[in-house]
């Protein structure tokens, strides 16, 4: 309780002295929105016209990054599609988990520290490089359009920090409907071309450095007083057979212990993380704590057996179970606790090949960064895709729905065009934040 008090003090404390800091600035006349410093929201902002050069300099390239950028509203129009869907299949899903299954709210919320499942260290450099390259995506393809850039900067406390490329309102109207919605689709395109591009470095990385230390299923926990305990079995150790049959997978494992029963001798064999050795023994499998006619043997294993875990990882769609489970398995494997490999996992591991002078350890510390900008800049075009005031998708709706109203609504004056679409943007956004509020709401009903 004391703790929790003081935590709430602390956080009080840091927004009085942010505040404070702001009213210094203001009224020193370092602060207002003709000065390098200046206020978005609540945000402090930090403007400058440096970098603006290099934004000229690559937007030259009109033809290639007109045609990136249209691949780019393809992409935009997939994710929306696709996360709606998914957002309306869930909200029928979620009435059938009950309220203890339901997800919390830090679960929702995409952020480094605040997500359980996300780790700060990791989750941070992710999501700082995909929001930085995201923007300057959006300044290049605007220059591109000829459309201008007044400024670019940084925005503080974000995450802990974001990015921002301030392009000039007024052209931005008047510009096509094409060049606008390309300026707000390169944001999307950008956090996706940096998915690909990490998760094939992940691939070459995993699939030149990184192998299982044995063709079995890791344990990540072994109940004290149990007969894996007796044996002498530890976390991080590896067991390739059981009862005479190859455990490759989970599934193998726990279907024997499934069929067996209390007093059961089998014969186990097992890789030692602490001998870097194969032992092989007898065990007799005790009455199981949760079903009386099944044995047990008092093992936790990982979420993926160690070989089946840098398949999902590198080359999902090779998965024994099948390409969609392999892509499902590689999304959740967070909420799993199965990445970032850390812990007792890492001696599931060996390297080997042209990065094995690193150590196991620190080739792991490239496959879990590699994993988490491909996952994080995923989740980042994915929810940027969304037809939600203020995201990029928001915009790309708009313009869409206007674009469709116009065609069957030819007598239409712009204005009118404009309110429709303007009204139709509120509505979606309402769904939009209705269906994410549902997730939470729906099985607590």
């Amino acid at each position: 309780m004391l703790a929790a008090w003081v935590g709430w003090a602390i956080l009080v404390l840091l927004i009085a002295i942010y505040g404070a800091v702001i009213y210094v600035l203001y009224r020193q006349g370092r602060l207002g929105p003709d000065r390098a410093l200046s206020l978005l929201g609540p945000l402090l902002m930090t403007k400058t016209q440096r970098g603006l050069g290099l934004l000229d300099r690559l937007g030259r390239f009109k033809r290639l990054w007109s045609g990136l950028s249209d691949l780019g509203l393809v992409l935009a129009g997939a994710a929306m599609l696709l996360i709606v869907v998914t957002l309306a299949v869930e909200a029928v899903l979620v009435l059938g988990i009950g309220a203890a299954r339901a997800p919390t709210p830090a679960e929702a919320v995409g952020l480094p520290g605040l997500n359980p499942f996300i780790p700060l260290g990791y989750g941070l450099v992710a999501i700082i490089i995909g929001i930085v390259i995201h923007e300057m995506f959006h300044g290049i393809v605007a220059r591109s359009q000829q459309i201008g850039v007044k400024s670019v900067g940084v925005l503080w406390l974000v995450v802990p920090v974001g990015a921002f490329v301030e392009q000039d309102d007024a052209q931005m109207q008047a510009a096509s409907r094409r060049s606008r919605d390309r300026v707000a689709a390169a944001g999307v395109l950008a956090n996706f071309l940096i998915a690909l591009v990490t998760f094939l470095l992940l691939g070459l990385v995993i699939l030149t450095s990184v192998h299982a230390q044995a063709p079995g299923v890791g344990l990540v926990e072994v109940v004290s007083g149990t007969p894996a305990a007796a044996l002498g079995l530890q976390p991080g150790d590896i067991i390739t057979q059981l009862n005479g049959t190859a455990t490759t997978t989970n599934t193998l494992l726990l279907n024997i212990l499934d069929a067996s029963h209390p007093g059961q001798v089998m014969g186990i064999t097992w890789w030692s993380s602490a001998t870097g050795q194969y032992h092989s023994a007898v065990v007799t499998l005790a009455k199981s704590p949760y079903y009386q006619d099944r044995g047990f043997l008092g093992v936790e294993p990982s979420y993926v057996a160690p070989a089946g875990l840098l398949t999902t990882m590198a080359a999902p769609w090779a998965s024994t179970s099948g390409a969609f489970t392999g892509f499902l398995t590689w999304i959740v494997l967070p909420p799993a606790s199965a990445s970032p490999i850390s812990g007792v996992s890492v001696n599931f591991f060996r390297a080997t090949g042209p990065l094995a002078s690193l150590g196991v350890g620190n080739v792991l510390i490239l496959v879990n960064l590699l994993y988490w900008l491909t996952w994080m800049n995923l989740l980042l075009g994915l929810s940027n895709a969304l037809p939600l005031i203020p995201l990029d998708g928001n915009l790309l709706f708009r313009d869409w729905v206007s674009g469709i109203a116009s065609r069957f609504r030819k007598g239409w004056t712009a204005a009118q065009l404009e309110q429709f679409s303007g009204k139709m943007t509120v509505a979606a956004s309402l769904i939009i934040v209705f269906l994410l509020l549902w997730q939470f709401v729906g099985p607590r009903l």
